[in-house]
């Protein structure tokens, strides 16, 4: 493995690229497992980070996390009766409790997902 330098100013600096050039979209939990990982797990972050692998892990982390809302909350939904006759008869009884569960479920994919 060869390094090439440039020089800059009165410094040589080496060279370096990331193999992975790829432009990932990350959304709140990714962000929300960067922080976590600089925060808890400096170690691991700096490893993902000089390795390439920390934004695709975070784009990974953010789409398993969207799927899983969008598993839990309907299955919630039907294991507690909030249908679309809830809906219909007493609109704000169904809001509050869509968002009971949608708030459990969010509380169940961060302990799942991104703060482990």
């Amino acid at each position: 493995m060869e390094l090439t330098y440039t020089k800059v100013g009165d410094y040589y600096l080496p060279d370096l690229a990331l193999d992975d050039d790829t432009k990932y979209e990350i959304g709140i939990y990714g962000r929300m497992r960067q922080r976590f990982l600089e925060e808890h797990h400096p170690g691991v972050y700096n490893r993902m980070l000089l390795h390439g692998e920390l934004w695709k892990h975070l784009a990974e982390i953010d789409t398993a996390c969207h799927e899983r809302m969008d598993f839990l909350i309907p299955a919630m939904a039907k294991q507690e009766g909030v249908t679309e006759a809830l809906k219909a008869s007493n609109q704000m009884e169904w809001v509050g409790r869509m968002n009971n569960i949608r708030n459990r479920a969010e509380e169940i994919i961060l302990h799942e997902l991104v703060y482990v």
